[in-house]
């Protein structure tokens, strides 16, 4: 179970017109115990884009990241943390949808 601290998101701006449907892109820092694989002494984010397009939301791409170089890490969610990142980004859609 991943533990998300903080979060922000925005819509992406497309301004050619080339991607269908809406983009937002969440950073979310999460809080990784010492004994986790994932850990790292300056702490990891994810990075998410989000698509809506025709009532359908799904997560396009995302990355693990360490905070202090913001380099993507070499590790993969497992089926149920992507399920709650996802679950969360439908939750805390921006209001202005």
């Amino acid at each position: 179970m991943i533990t998300i601290t903080e979060y922000t998101v925005e819509k992406i701006n497309d301004p050619f017109g080339i991607l269908t449907g809406d983009r937002y892109e969440y950073t979310l820092e999460i809080d990784v115990p010492e004994d986790d694989e994932l850990y790292t002494e300056t702490g990891v984010a994810i990075r998410v884009i989000f698509r809506i397009e025709d009532g359908n939301e799904s997560i396009v791409k995302y990355d693990l990241m360490d905070k202090a170089t913001s380099q993507p890490m070499d590790f993969e969610l497992e089926d149920d943390e992507f399920a709650q990142i996802e679950a969360f980004c439908r939750a805390n859609m921006p209001e202005d949808l």
